[in-house]
């Protein structure tokens, strides 16, 4: 017994040692209640401070691709409440219908060549395409299957390549996630698919989930960094969490699975600078409408109810600020000031 024990442990290893050269940042989690709440958690793990601040855009707001000449163009449906990353993109949020788009790193991100006749979008701007035009997961699936654009990833301001995936849901439980792999789209629609983290690509995370099941989590979990350990990690505790309802709770339990998986500060790998300290973490709760928002330099969590932000249109930009290490609790929405709206990051595509 002990020999066969030994033998799984080698296996484990070796498994994990195949993708320590393509290990990224962030993971997210998606929790659904016995009673129909439903709850998505995201951690932002990146190797130096990004910026982030909360925007509320309004509805009816004119939005370019920041993509040249051939910039897909359009107008916000529905209002947002949203992360930026580095004042020139979106990275995370929820719409006014409960929608929430999270998105991730991801290194072998291949969005093809320009289409011709096709418009182009940066990838900065993917995330907030998504929250101004659409209200469930299902729609979003129907609309973008079709390819209706074709993503630019410029070079972020950190010189790093701007290429990520996107996990959204919506208040149903209903999820899906978008990568781009080999140039092509590559789309996975099913509730069941709680757990997104970074490197490999969403097909092979779930067969190494799979092999890791076998094992069993009371027996032995992988404990790095890498993004596929935290997958892991993650799957085993999100079904390990207590079936409740009750708001804060559930809020506490997903909290306690997003900050298990979270880098702490101060942590870097040498030849991998993408895995990096955890700087902040956001939940979602989808059924009452709340964004939860927990730096990791602040002592406190606060919220902001999208209750309380008006998303009519005209109604103006609204921002709340971040970035200069100011420290907010409990609910926060009455300290969003005026502000511009940033632009996303120029996308050239040659």
């Amino acid at each position: 017994m002990r020999k066969s024990w030994f033998s799984c442990f080698l296996i484990a290893l070796s498994v994990s040692a195949v993708f320590a050269s393509t290990a990224n940042a962030c993971t997210r989690c998606l929790y659904k209640g016995p009673g129909g709440s439903v709850l998505v958690a995201r951690s932002m793990d990146w190797e130096e401070d990004p910026g982030t601040e909360i925007y509320v855009f309004p509805r009816g707001m004119s939005r370019d691709g920041a993509a040249s000449a051939d910039s897909l163009k359009w107008k916000s449906k529905y209002g947002s409440l949203v992360c930026s990353f580095y004042g020139v993109a979106s990275v995370d949020g929820i719409n006014e219908k409960g929608l929430v788009s999270n998105v991730l790193y991801l290194a072998e991100s291949d969005y093809g060549p320009k289409v011709a006749g096709r418009p182009n979008i940066s990838i900065a701007a993917w995330c907030q395409y998504v929250l101004d035009n659409f209200a469930t997961v299902a729609e979003t699936v129907e609309a973008l299957k079709k390819e209706p654009f074709t993503v630019i990833a410029p070079v972020l301001p950190n010189g790093v390549n701007g290429t990520g995936h996107m996990a959204i849901s919506d208040p149903s439980g209903d999820s899906a996630i978008f990568e781009y792999v080999k140039g092509k789209l590559v789309i996975h629609h099913d509730a069941k698919y709680k757990i997104m983290t970074n490197s490999p690509t969403f097909d092979e995370q779930l067969a190494l989930n799979k092999y890791w099941e076998q094992i069993g989590g009371n027996v032995m979990l992988p404990g790095t960094s890498r993004a596929a350990d935290r997958f892991v990690r993650a799957s085993y505790l999100l079904k390990s969490l207590p079936q409740t309802d009750e708001e804060h709770k559930s809020i506490a339990s997903l909290l306690s699975v997003i900050r298990s998986v979270s880098v702490p500060l101060g942590t870097s790998t040498p030849g991998a600078p993408n895995i990096s300290s955890t700087v902040w973490r956001t939940i979602y709760d989808q059924k009452r409408m709340v964004m939860y928002f927990d730096s990791a330099i602040s002592p406190t969590v606060f919220w902001v109810p999208v209750a309380d932000v008006d998303f009519t249109e005209g109604a103006g930009v609204k921002r709340l600020a971040l970035k200069n290490g100011e420290s907010y609790s409990g609910n926060a929405a009455s300290k969003f000031a005026a502000s511009q709206q940033f632009e996303f990051l120029k996308a050239d595509p040659k």
